[in-house]
């Protein structure tokens, strides 16, 4: 069994900044994927971005340019950096992994929240 802790969530003013991170009770650095969804109201979920075991990443078009995921492989940690943050950017974000056995976890959830 896998753990994801997720933290960083809150509310910000459209433009601003906020940085989740995510931390997993095992390694990330020998599994298929590891990253971050989200989820808004009335919606489903959706890939934000994430990071395969070899480093490579993917993310959505709508945070392009603007969302940036990274890892901590010695701290089991992959984080999200958020900047020029937009009201539509409100949803719980979840953090993922899947194991290379295509076993899937998923953490909790931290609100962001994008509001004046």
């Amino acid at each position: 069994q896998v753990q994801l802790v997720e933290s960083g969530g809150g509310l910000v003013q459209p433009g601003g900044s906020l940085r989740l991170s995510c931390a997993a009770s095992r390694s990330i650095f020998r599994i298929n994927t590891v990253g971050w969804y989200r989820q808004a109201p009335g919606k489903q979920r959706e890939l934000v971005a994430t990071i395969t075991g070899a480093g490579g990443t993917n993310s959505a078009d709508s945070v392009k340019g603007r969302f940036a995921i990274s890892r901590d492989i010695a701290e089991n940690t992959v984080n999200l950096q958020m900047n020029n943050l937009k009201p539509e950017d409100t949803a719980v974000y979840y953090c993922y992994m899947r194991t290379l056995t295509h076993l899937d976890y998923w953490g909790q959830g931290t609100q962001v929240t994008v509001s004046s």
